[in-house]
């Protein structure tokens, strides 16, 4: 799986630029890439170099977009359990994730996959549920390479089997943790040079006891890795802790050492200014997921409380089953109304907050540079280019932020670099057949 960084000069293009004022657009820009990295952004400055031209016909440049949280095996489940409360809404998924194959799971990484490259995203964490096949594993994992996308993937793990999911996890999806860190240690070892890096996912504070948190905090540590957890999607996590541990959720956490800066914390709609506090206090970053928690009718996580707080905070677009698409544009926009609403103000989480959100909010926890927000030299050639005139409900574009955020959709989307390689050109992947899928997808049973 190992992968050569590509070079190019991305020329004439308006591109999100971090200055020393903050992100600003800068016109009439060419963009150059060699090896996969940023090297020179500026007017002309691709003159006279012999490195590949794509032209950007005076189009936007962003950074790529960072999907903090998704599962993947959910694309082939779109609908399923509409209109659910969260826990049955999880035993109906369970059941589904439980009977997962790997052809199945193979064409979901890769319809999910392709959907989020053609909306802009070059990096996803996917959350993958625990799960004792090794197949199904290797099936999400062939997807994902063959698209080309940039993949934080967490393996699933807990150690607390409880059919009815309330306190622990189905038992049918477990396995003892010896074993998925050997697979994890086996699976580092495939990657090895690939843009895929592994993570440990964990369903939630409920699925580990006390010495399966303090086995993973040490794994995790050790090697380095980001741990994903849901954590207070609903009031459940903290009625369970408190009943069966007497703990909050978080102290439950932070009690068994799971609570710092790799730590990203999925949802968190449910958390008081202790809890806040105490996750700015261990550095724990925070996935905000605005379209499932409101298809789930899960709650609003307090996002502006969160970032006044000194919490990063990520976008994410959760699973298809909780949210239907894999559109992080869309995300992008109902992020911000939410709060909007919630605050019963207009100008919360303006284009230059939530942009920051959706591709530096949680790079510390993904072990990634946090940066400025806007393309830099010295960036990966992760970018995505933006072409308001392939959909006219975007146009005229006054303001070019204001679009983004207000009106645009994947339609826009026009080419996306991954380590200076075009995975998307003219909105189409350049390395799958999306004619093949759509065919195996409409003749899935």
């Amino acid at each position: 799986m190992v992968h050569s960084p590509q070079s190019v000069v991305i020329a004439d293009v308006t591109v999100y630029a971090a200055t020393d004022t903050g992100p600003r657009w800068l016109s009439g820009c060419d963009v150059v890439v060699e090896a996969g990295v940023v090297t020179a952004i500026g007017p002309g400055a691709g003159s006279g170099s012999k490195l590949p031209v794509a032209d950007g016909c005076g189009g936007h440049l962003l950074p790529g977009f960072v999907n903090t949280h998704t599962h993947l095996q959910q694309a082939v489940l779109r609908g399923a359990g509409e209109g659910l409360p969260l826990l049955e809404w999880l035993r109906c998924v369970g059941e589904h994730t439980v009977a997962a194959t790997a052809e199945q799971t193979y064409l979901s990484a890769l319809a999910g996959g392709l959907e989020l490259l053609r909306g802009g995203v070059t990096t996803v964490v996917e959350h993958m549920w625990p799960n004792p096949s090794g197949e199904v594993h290797d099936a999400a994992l062939r997807a994902l390479a063959e698209l080309g996308i940039r993949v934080v993937f967490g393996r699933g793990v807990a150690d607390r089997a409880d059919a009815s999911r309330r306190w622990g996890l189905d038992p049918r999806l477990m396995q003892p943790l010896p074993t998925v860190f050997d697979h994890i240690d086996e699976l580092d070892g495939r990657l090895a040079g690939s843009r895929i890096t592994t993570a440990l996912a964990v369903p939630n504070p409920r699925c580990l006891t006390a010495d399966g948190m303090a086995a993973v905090g040490e794994y995790a540590r050790r090697h380095d890795k980001t741990i994903s957890i849901h954590l207070s999607e609903t009031g459940t996590d903290d009625e369970m802790c408190r009943l069966h541990a007497g703990y909050s959720a978080v102290d439950y956490l932070d009690a068994g050492g799971l609570l710092g800066p790799r730590t990203l914390a999925v949802h968190c709609c449910h958390l008081d200014e202790y809890a806040r506090r105490m996750l700015s206090e261990r550095e724990v970053a925070v996935s905000y997921n605005p379209l499932s928690n409101m298809r789930l009718g899960s709650g609003i996580a307090p996002i502006p409380q969160l970032l006044r707080a000194g919490v990063e905070v990520g976008l994410g677009v959760d699973g298809a089953a909780s949210n239907d698409t894999q559109d992080m544009l869309l995300a992008l926009r109902m992020g911000a109304y939410l709060q909007r609403v919630a605050h019963a103000r207009a100008d919360v989480l303006g284009f230059d907050a939530m942009l920051r959100m959706a591709t530096r909010g949680a790079a510390r926890a993904l072990g990634r540079s946090e940066g400025a927000t806007g393309v830099a030299v010295g960036d990966s050639g992760d970018l995505t280019l933006i072409r308001f005139d392939r959909d006219f409900a975007c146009l005229p574009v006054r303001d070019p932020g204001a679009t983004l955020l207000t009106a645009a959709s994947p339609r826009v989307v026009d080419t996306v670099w991954v380590d200076g390689e075009a995975v998307i050109r003219d909105g189409h992947s350049t390395r799958v057949s999306e004619a093949d899928l759509v065919k195996r997808l409409s003749n899935m049973q």
